[in-house]
């Protein structure tokens, strides 16, 4: 059973059918999962940067869900982006599913403020990754954990 509304627990990660492509694998920070979508945080720090990653098999567009499947993800990246926004301010957020360097389904939510070093155009590739020191990996995952994000688990 999936934890009650703004609860979490942390859980062992299950060996099943779906792999993280590797490219996601190496540049983020795997923090958990909600019903559908593995949560990753990019390891960039000059932006909060999350993305949520469908876990089934072979995806590359959102139309290649199920219908309810589709229903979820919706569910989720709202909810995931109504909470970034409140936790880290945001002025706006961008989101989006692109894939040209992924072609595994995954839909960026990155928070944005009106004086950070790529407002206000388009984040990617702008600069060489600065990544995340371990005490502020640490914050993240307390700032989701006080967050009443609903049916997430952390993983350990």
């Amino acid at each position: 059973m999936a934890p009650m509304s703004g609860s979490h627990e942390s859980v062992s990660i299950e060996p099943f059918m779906f792999e993280l492509h590797p490219r996601l694998s190496q540049d983020c920070i795997q923090l958990g999962h909600f019903p559908l979508c593995r949560l990753l945080l990019m390891n960039e720090n000059r932006y909060p940067w999350f993305i949520l990653v469908p876990e089934r098999e072979e995806l590359s567009e959102i139309y290649q869900l199920t219908d309810e499947d589709q229903v979820q993800l919706m569910r989720e990246s709202s909810h995931l982006s109504r909470t970034l926004s409140e936790l880290f301010r945001a002025d706006r957020m961008n989101i989006a599913a692109i894939g040209n360097l992924v072609p595994q389904l995954h839909l960026h939510h990155v928070v944005r403020y009106r004086g950070d070093p790529a407002w206000p155009g388009p984040i990617w590739g702008r600069f060489d990754p600065l990544p995340y020191d371990a005490p502020t990996i640490m914050e993240i995952r307390r700032k989701l954990g006080a967050a009443p994000l609903q049916h997430f688990v952390f993983f350990d």
